[in-house]
């Protein structure tokens, strides 16, 4: 029997790469992509010998590229029933007047156009599957809530929750399901990358507590992509014990 598929972008670190480990130990095949084409090799060496697993260098801003992927899949690799649309970012964690016009292009570019690119490729085949297929995309609690320094970040979150609820409308007859999965603070790469690899920075904001971990997230995700078929999680916000919502800001003289 031919063993279930799920295409994961950003599979290189956190909870892309947590979930492929995750979905392997389940006998899922892989379709994994990511930027770093030597640590998809170290996932693949890893994650082979339980399961089929593909690997593609892939940067999801890049529309043709998504494309080529997608139809250059191996025949036995074709029928995808879960996409993880994980591949994303934060940058300049500095008040919107101080950050670079160009970092907020960039996560426009990932977080937004990234998804709808892969998402658009992948449709067909979700469809087809049918029943029980399921597209999960990584939202944030910052497309919920605000914080100073999320700007163009938690707008672009923002965007994936929404259009996780239009994909459900659209594709309702379809069987497809669609969940945005919305962590709060986890401890991966991601504030390394938002500060441009300050490990201080990063050993500050987790110090002290007790944060979510990219396998915890990458749990949630295999929870929903694997429940009955008639069941669809439209939103799942995630966060810490140790973590809740705070009073308004006030500006005082």
């Amino acid at each position: 029997m031919m063993s279930n598929i799920v295409f994961i972008t950003g599979a290189t670190s956190g909870f892309g790469r947590a979930s492929a480990r995750r979905f392997a130990a389940a006998g899922w095949s892989l379709v994994l992509t990511g930027r770093r084409l030597e640590r998809l090799q170290a996932l693949q060496d890893e994650l082979g010998a339980q399961v089929p697993v593909h690997i593609a260098a892939l940067d999801v801003r890049d529309e043709q590229a998504v494309r080529q992927v997608v139809a250059g899949l191996p025949t036995g690799l074709r029928q995808v029933k879960a996409l993880i649309n994980n591949a994303g970012l934060a940058l300049a964690p500095q008040a919107a007047q101080h950050v670079d016009l160009a970092d907020w292009h960039t996560m426009i570019d990932t977080n937004i156009k990234g998804l709808v690119n892969v998402t658009h490729a992948l449709l067909p085949t979700l469809i087809a599957t049918g029943a029980g297929a399921s597209i999960v995309n990584l939202g944030s609690v910052a497309g919920q809530w605000p914080y100073p320094g999320s700007h163009v970040y938690g707008a672009s979150k923002a965007f994936v929750q929404q259009f996780s609820y239009n994909l459900r409308c659209d594709l309702i007859a379809t069987g497809v399901r669609v969940t945005d999965i919305a962590p709060g603070m986890a401890e991966t790469e991601f504030t390394l990358v938002r500060t441009k690899g300050d490990q201080a920075a990063s050993d500050r904001l987790y110090r002290g507590t007790t944060p979510l971990t990219a396998q915890d997230i990458a749990e949630q995700i295999f929870y929903v992509a694997t429940l009955p078929d008639h069941i669809n999680i439209n939103r799942l916000e995630v966060m810490p014990t140790r973590q809740a919502w705070s009073n308004f800001s006030v500006d005082r003289d």
